[in-house]
């Protein structure tokens, strides 16, 4: 048995949405949301920063055999054999990540373990728990006490606007494993 139905009468259509339930209007949703974990600040930080331009993701449970390449940031948590060249955009190894690679990135944060050599055209990160065992190229070099690094660090000129990409570089030498109590530092 259908009825007919008397059709609505017609709705106002108000500027401002209001919530269904309460027929209250919506509260703005704030600017920046707060992220409340028990993470470390610098993870934190390097969240924040990779959420402004476009990040893809390899997880933990995947595995990855070969070259990867792109024009957007990359973020990985698994197994990676090959070469990862990601010219101009950040590279961050997960704690993690399994990089048997070499790589190439505007910059490189590494929580796990790299095996390979690694070129960050802006700067590499070794974080507390990071381990590198390759040669590293870059213009800027933060090694954390408790990181592990093994190889060889060549510091390029960072070439800004009008500068000469000619300009030769300078290789300096560090200890395989940091020193005691030392603290972060650049180079």
């Amino acid at each position: 048995m259908w009825r007919n139905k008397k059709p609505d009468a017609p709705q106002s259509v108000d500027a401002e949405p209001k919530n269904l339930q309460t027929n209250q209007p919506l509260k703005p949703v704030p600017a920046s949301w707060e992220v409340t974990t028990k993470m470390n600040k610098d993870v934190i930080g390097s969240v924040r920063a990779a959420a402004d331009r476009a990040t893809a993701r390899i997880g933990s449970s995947l595995h990855v055999k070969g070259d990867i390449s792109g024009d957007e940031d990359l973020y990985i948590d698994g197994t990676v054999e090959g070469l990862v060249h990601l010219d101009g955009r950040m590279l961050t190894v997960g704690a993690t990540a399994k990089l048997t690679a070499d790589v190439v990135a505007g910059e490189v944060i590494v929580y796990g373990r790299v095996n390979g050599n690694v070129r960050g055209q802006g700067k590499i990160e070794i974080k507390k728990d990071g381990s590198v065992n390759g040669d590293l190229t870059t213009a800027q070099i933060i090694i954390e006490d408790g990181a592990y690094f093994k190889g060889s660090i060549e510091i390029e000129k960072s070439t800004e606007k009008g500068g000469d990409k000619n300009v030769p570089s300078r290789t300096a030498a560090a200890p395989a494993t940091p020193a005691a109590g030392a603290e972060p530092r650049s180079i």
